[in-house]
């Protein structure tokens, strides 16, 4: 079944037209609000290159998952 998603305000500019599977591939600076510093930080603190790096990424999951069970506090 195809998804759509509003994506303008998750994405730079650059990525809005993108296919879900490019998101994920591309850089996490493709997220809004993550700046080309940001990307280098992830990257030398978890080797965090691409979107879905950051979306696997075992820390985020977890305390992703710790603010869910919180009620999202």
């Amino acid at each position: 079944m195809p998804v759509t998603a509003d994506l303008t305000k998750l994405v730079d500019k650059a990525y809005q037209d993108k296919t879900l599977t490019e998101i994920v591939d591309a850089p996490v600076s493709a997220l809004a609000g993550v700046s080309d510093g940001d990307a280098k930080l992830l990257k030398d603190a978890f080797n965090i290159t691409t979107v879905g790096d950051l979306g696997r990424n075992p820390y985020f999951r977890t305390a992703n998952a710790l603010v869910a069970l919180a009620g999202g506090k």
